[in-house]
């Protein structure tokens, strides 16, 4: 009884390591998304530009990303190409293949995507 008992609490305590760890995850793919890119303001500039309505917000492009592409979000960062501004996501999929998105930031389309 005892030895059930305990692999029990091992499964629970797993899935809870997996459950924060995802948080984490997603709690700095936030961070990095607003505090990378070209010119070291450029985490102000996208900050006002979602305030302006100029482009939409990580959470927003976040949710299309996840329903287009299973997988787990490693990293996003936000970048100035060409003048604007686009999210780039790197996924692991289930398959355990690194998948990088861009996305632009304005219209939330995925502009090209393939395997690192």
């Amino acid at each position: 009884m005892a030895a059930s008992r305990r692999k029990q609490v091992g499964t629970a305590m797993r899935l809870n390591s997996r459950g924060i760890a995802i948080v984490v995850l997603w709690a700095l793919a936030a961070c990095a998304a607003t505090a990378r890119a070209d010119d070291g303001h450029d985490h102000d500039v996208a900050r006002q530009a979602v305030e302006r309505g100029e482009i939409k917000p990580l959470a927003e492009i976040l949710k299309t990303v996840r329903e287009t592409f299973p997988g787990e979000v490693a990293s996003v960062k936000i970048e100035r190409e060409r003048g604007r501004l686009r999210y780039e996501f790197r996924i692991v999929g289930s398959q355990g293949r690194l998948l990088e998105l861009h996305v632009d930031a304005a219209t939330g389309e995925i502009e090209r995507s393939g395997e690192r």
